[in-house]
């Protein structure tokens, strides 16, 4: 792995569990977000010392790259504040599935899915991480880069 971790402490080695979940239409997304904090948290207290390394939880803003994308000319996201993703880094699966068959985990995941009209979670394994350079480091990154190609 290169660069600095957006989360420091998650190894090479972690997964990453990604929960897409879609909203119903019309839900209040700030009654949404203090589900998903009190979730966040019982993870956080309960499990950073089982397996747990950290996450975040963000919202799709309906914004679509042209340049990044390969499936069209769409200028918007269908699933514009209705889609909500849960991006959690784990040890490995089984301590990631211990933490989801906890009572009070299982109770603060069914008041959020009262605000969902379907979720599912898939299981990715860590290839990278990183961030991005300060400015110096960035402007000696481009110079050695350019120094590399002209000596091609």
């Amino acid at each position: 792995m290169y660069g600095n971790p957006l989360i420091p402490g998650i190894p090479d080695d972690a997964i990453v569990n990604i929960n897409y979940v879609t909203l119903k239409e019309g839900v209040d997304l700030d009654e949404v977000m203090e589900k998903a904090a009190y979730l966040c948290e019982h993870v956080k207290t309960y499990h950073s010392d089982d397996g747990f390394y950290g996450g975040f939880v963000v919202l799709n803003t309906g914004g679509v790259s042209l340049e990044g994308s390969t499936a069209g000319q769409t200028t918007e996201h269908p699933l514009k504040d209705r889609e909500i993703l849960i991006i959690t880094f784990w040890k490995d699966l089984e301590s990631h599935e211990k933490s989801h068959k906890s009572e009070g985990f299982n109770k603060l995941f069914k008041e959020l899915l009262q605000y969902a009209e379907s979720t599912y979670e898939v299981v990715y394994k860590m290839l990278w991480q990183g961030k991005a350079y300060d400015p110096e480091m960035a402007k000696k990154a481009r110079e050695a880069k350019e120094k590399a190609q002209a000596g091609k």
